[in-house]
Order: C-alpha cells, then structure tokens, then sequence
C-alpha cells in the first residue's frame, strides 16, 4: 500500500486564502535585506507567500502587509519592483 503525499499548504498574508505551495507566488527577504519575487520557491531566506494576481499585491502595498511579514521598513521602490517583477511573471 502507497502513502498520498501531502500537499503543503501556505497562507497568503494579504487575503488570508489557504491555497498549495505551488499555487501562491513566495516573496523573499534575504540575508543581506533584500527583497525579491522567487518563483521556484527555494531561495535562501525568509518567505511570504501571496496569491498569483496583481491585485493581491496591490493591497499588499496598500495594507504594508510585507512590513508586518518581515519586521522591517520596506520602500515604495521596493513595492514597485515586486510589482513589475509579477507582472512579468503573469505573461
């Protein structure tokens, strides 16, 4: 008899949506303080995970929902990389 893996399931910070790994996006903050989009999910450092759409990080900037999720200031320029970054991403 063949154990089913389980799926591991993230909460994204804006909308509080329970949803798998693989179907949110992870944003992450690395040793060095930077903040980035990662797509595979494996990069080194501390995560926060948001849905697939624009819209949720929109209300991510709007809310500061990132500040709250990693303890730190982060900047409108930030922001707008990550928005950038995920709208690449979408197409």
């Amino acid at each position: 008899m063949q154990k089913v893996k389980k799926v591991p399931q993230r909460k994204c910070i804006v909308c509080q949506e329970r949803d798998s790994k693989k179907g949110l996006i992870r944003i992450v903050k690395n040793k060095e303080g930077e903040i980035s989009l990662d797509p595979t999910g494996k990069a080194n450092g501390r995560g926060a995970y948001i849905c697939k759409s624009s819209e949720c990080l929109k209300k991510a900037i709007k809310t500061k929902a990132l500040n709250r999720a990693f303890k730190i200031e982060v900047s409108d320029e930030v922001y707008e990389n990550l928005l950038t970054q995920l709208e690449a991403y979408e197409q």
